[in-house]
């Protein structure tokens, strides 16, 4: 039994010696790798300063696959994408310092220029809370401070114009419901009109029907009227024949001139008569002297 216990005894030490062995290299590796990123860091950060973006870049990326407890590479990575104004690749490696980041310096930077790149693309809600976060790992830095009162205000401006442009919206909405209702009532409106033209149109239509009908009779009289005119017409060149068969002699029938031709010939010959039997009574009567006692 005991010699059992033993063995167990020694397997566990053996074991453990084991894990230990296995920590320590584990270890040494962790810390080779680390050492390996910094370096490579290093050469990374006076690449760039000699303005050699494109091998900084590479550098800064083999020091961030090398060891990921490097977290100063991957925030002068951020740093390098944020001075070439790639604000999106600089958040990335921003955040990625941030999170992977144990000591406050490095938390308290990497929030930091978080909230400037959330400051740039007018993102101030995120800003006021990137460098909250920043100040909660070092809540003395001014700068960081004074970026937070200014994302507030530049926030709160930010509202209120958005306020004032959902308002703007809102009336314009109201505006065009009202114009819309306008235009709806004036539809109707016009509709109500165009019923009430088109009634009086049939009225005067059926007025103008009546008068056509009554028209209609009108030419018949008027017909009539120029039969009778034209019949009256036809009568009185009949009458001005007749009148002028009156005016010429008829058998048996004298003339006007012979008439009057006539007259004067029975005149003369009264006239004649008259002037004989006038001799006669001077010739008969007695011649009285001139005293007649």
């Amino acid at each position: 039994m005991m010699h059992k216990i033993f063995t167990v005894i020694v397997i566990a030490a053996f074991a453990m010696a084991v894990n230990a062995q296995e920590d320590k290299e584990a270890q040494k590796l962790a810390e080779k790798a680390l050492s390996e990123s910094k370096n490579l860091t290093y050469e990374a950060n006076e690449t760039l300063v000699q303005n050699d973006f494109i091998n900084a870049e590479g550098k800064y990326r083999k020091a961030i696959s090398k060891s990921s407890e490097n977290a100063v590479a991957p925030y002068n990575l951020g740093r390098a994408y944020y001075n070439r104004e790639s604000y999106t690749e600089a958040f990335g490696r921003f955040k990625q310092a941030g999170e992977k980041a144990e000591e406050k310096p490095v938390k308290h930077k990497a929030y930091h220029n978080m909230g400037n790149v959330f400051m740039k693309n007018k993102e101030y809600e995120k800003a006021v809370e990137a460098y909250k976060q920043s100040l909660r790992n070092n809540p003395n830095d001014d700068e960081t401070r004074y970026n937070l009162a200014l994302a507030k205000e530049l926030l709160k401006k930010q509202q209120d114009e958005q306020k004032n442009d959902q308002n703007q919206d809102d009336q314009k909405n109201e505006d065009n419901k009202d114009d819309k209702e306008k235009n709806q009532d004036q539809n109707q409106d016009g509709d109500n009109e165009k019923d009430n033209e088109g009634d009086q149109k049939d009225d005067q239509n059926k007025d103008e029907g009546d008068e056509g009908d009554k028209g209609k009779e009108k030419p018949e009289e008027n017909k009539e009227g120029d039969g009778e005119e034209k019949k009256e017409e036809k009568q009185k060149p009949n009458e001005g024949d007749k009148k002028e068969e009156k005016q010429k002699p008829r058998p048996n029938q004298l003339s006007k001139q012979q008439i009057q031709n006539l007259l004067e010939a029975m005149q003369n010959e009264e006239r004649k008569v008259q002037e004989k039997m006038e001799a006669k009574k001077v010739k008969g009567a007695k011649i009285k002297n001139e005293k007649d006692w």
